[in-house]
C-alpha cells in the first residue's frame, strides 16, 4: 500500500534551519509530482512546495519563496524540504503529498525562541 512517511521536524529557534524529508512507497514515485503542505493551528493545509516527477521544476508558496527549497531523489524514493530562515509563522505541521492523493502522518516544525 501506499506510504508516506515524513521526518525532520522539530523545535528551532528563529532564523534557524530544518530538513524535512519524506519516505515513499508502495506506487512509482519517479512518476509523481510530489508536494509539502502545512497545517497551522486552526487554519487550513495550505501548500508550501511543489515538484515535478523528475525534479526539474519547482513552485513555491509566495511567503516561503527564496527560503525554502524542495527537492527530490528519486533513486530513493524521497522528498526533501530544506527549511531556512525559519520564522515563528512557519510553525505547523508539515505533510507531504503525492502518489495520487495520498498523505503523510505529517511532522510537526515549531519555530520559537
Amino acid at each position: 500500500q501506499v506510504q508516506l512517511v515524513e521526518s525532520g521536524g522539530g523545535l528551532v529557534q528563529p532564523g534557524g534551519s530544518l530538513r524535512l524529508s519524506c519516505a515513499a512507497s508502495g506506487f512509482t514515485f519517479s512518476t509523481y509530482v510530489m508536494s509539502w503542505y502545512r497545517q497551522a493551528p486552526g487554519k487550513e493545509r495550505d501548500v508550501v512546495a511543489v515538484i515535478s516527477s523528475t525534479g526539474s521544476t519547482t513552485n513555491y508558496a509566495d511567503a516561503v519563496k527564496g527560503r525554502f527549497t524542495i527537492s527530490r531523489d528519486n533513486t530513493k524514493n524521497t522528498v526533501y524540504l530544506q527549511m531556512n530562515s525559519l520564522q515563528p509563522e512557519d510553525t505547523a505541521v508539515y505533510f507531504c503529498g503525492g502518489g495520487g492523493g495520498f498523505w503523510g502522518q505529517g511532522t510537526q516544525v515549531t519555530v520559537s525562541s
